[in-house]
């Protein structure tokens, strides 16, 4: 679940979008965005392919999969 908490930091960096715009995005608090990315809590599976949605980018990315470490 690391890789996931680094992912949902680096797209949200690379897109330019605070820690509260996307808890704004996601309908969540900011301190729910704020722990996550601090690896005190994760976000739950249904809120995955939402914040994939929210951030442009694959479920697949957020997990640091692609085509080629995939068999």
């Amino acid at each position: 679940m690391q890789s996931v908490i680094m992912k949902i930091r680096e797209h949200r960096e690379a897109r330019h979008i605070g820690q509260r715009e996307l808890a704004r995005m996601l309908g969540v608090s900011h301190v729910s965005v704020w722990q996550w990315e601090a690896g005190v809590a994760y976000p739950t599976a249904d809120r995955i392919p939402i914040i994939a949605d929210v951030l442009n980018c694959t479920i697949d990315e957020l997990y640091g999969r692609d085509k080629k470490n995939v068999s």
